[in-house]
């Protein structure tokens, strides 16, 4: 089931260590088979407040998205963006076609 990494970054400084992430972050995804779904598009605030931006990327499932989060490639730029920016990161699995709003109450 497809399992998404995402993130809301914020306070994001631009500065050559986040031109060295945004450049070398593909390469990591890509043994994963990892793909931008949404990468801080222009968006409409309809509650609340939204400071910064959303990323999410998809992955074949949970495991994939651990495994590249956790590979060697991916640690080794990590810090080039937690050094400039604040975020808060989760793994989340995509319901299937089916799933109704009701199917959380049987969990």
């Amino acid at each position: 089931m497809t399992s998404f990494a995402v993130a809301h970054l914020r306070n994001v400084t631009i500065n050559p260590d986040i031109v060295a992430y945004l450049t070398a972050i593909d390469a990591t995804l890509a043994p994963f088979q990892g793909r931008f779904v949404v990468h801080g598009s222009s968006k409409d605030i309809l509650e609340g407040s939204w400071p910064g931006d959303l990323v999410i990327i998809a992955f074949p499932d949970r495991q994939t998205a651990r495994a590249w989060y956790t590979s060697p490639a991916y640690q080794a730029i990590l810090p080039l963006r937690t050094r400039n920016s604040e975020a808060d990161i989760i793994l989340v699995d995509c319901v299937d076609d089916n799933h109704q709003a009701i199917d959380i109450l049987k969990l």
